[in-house]
């Protein structure tokens, strides 16, 4: 005798065919959540990582960090990010920031991803105190900013990676300073400045001699692609010179004669001062 099967039962699917269902359905989730990021992995940390932790591949990871608790990313000195600084008064408030990158670009669009070689935003501090974060080149700090902060006169330059480590060479992070006057005033005319820039043992601009007047307050900003030390004769000035960062050294050129400026441990001739 065949028996009859028995109807199912009302809004209850049978196991055998729910499975394939399911299946389907968890394929389909999977495929629409890898599709959601559109290849971005590189701008999301891992997941159960901190931004400071989320090390990419990309230099290494130090224990030390840069004072305000990002931790150092060293790189190779050689094609490492640098950074120069400029301020110049605003016409109607405050400063204009002018940041000069080298093996660097800014990447806005990728803050808070992992680190990748020559990228990232960078960082301004006031006398050593956190102050903005910059995307770009081209920075207008107000003087409402500057009172915010408690004032201040020293303004610092950072490159930082998207993870927000601070890029570093020679266990030291890739910075650049300037001195910020007041706001109101316009630059001094009777400042001469001079810019040089050393790297595989050669000099930018080539040596040359720089004509100044007796009295006039000269600015050597000076930055070198290794550790060395900054020596102005007759005017016994010294400054060492960390890798990768711009030092600043500033004297009145109260003495007549021709004064040679030159590197210590490279042995290199920068410029020569003929001061009248």
């Amino acid at each position: 005798m065949t028996r009859a099967r028995p109807a199912a039962r009302p809004g209850r699917a049978r196991p055998g065919r729910a499975r394939p269902a399911l299946a389907l359905l968890t394929a389909a989730v999977l495929v629409l959540g890898a599709g959601a990021c559109g290849g971005r992995a590189t701008t999301h940390h891992k997941p159960g990582t901190s931004h400071a932790e989320d090390t990419g591949s990309n230099g290494r990871l130090l224990k030390a960090d840069d004072g305000d608790g990002h931790r150092l990313r060293q790189v190779d000195a050689d094609g490492a990010p640098e950074v120069d600084l400029a301020v110049r008064p605003d016409s109607e408030d405050g400063w204009n920031v002018h940041l000069t990158v080298r093996h660097f670009r800014f990447t806005p669009d990728s803050v808070g991803g992992g680190a990748l070689a020559g990228r990232g935003h960078a960082r301004l501090f006031l006398d050593g105190h956190p102050l903005a974060r910059v995307y770009g080149a081209w920075f207008h700090l107000p003087a409402s900013l500057l009172r915010a902060a408690g004032g201040g006169t020293r303004l610092t330059a950072g490159l930082y990676a998207d993870d927000h480590t601070a890029w570093a060479v020679g266990s030291a992070p890739v910075r650049a300073a300037a001195t910020l006057g007041d706001a109101s005033a316009s630059p001094d005319p009777d400042v001469t400045t001079i810019e040089l820039a050393i790297k595989d043992g050669k000099v930018s601009p080539a040596p040359g001699r720089t004509e100044i007047e007796k009295g006039r307050t000269v600015r050597l900003r000076v930055r070198s692609d290794r550790d060395d030390v900054l020596h102005v004769h007759g005017y016994d000035r010294e400054a060492k010179l960390p890798a990768g960062r711009t030092v600043t050294v500033t004297f009145t050129a109260d003495r007549t004669g021709l004064f040679e400026v030159e590197t210590h441990e490279s042995d290199l001739l920068l410029t020569q001062l003929a001061v009248r």
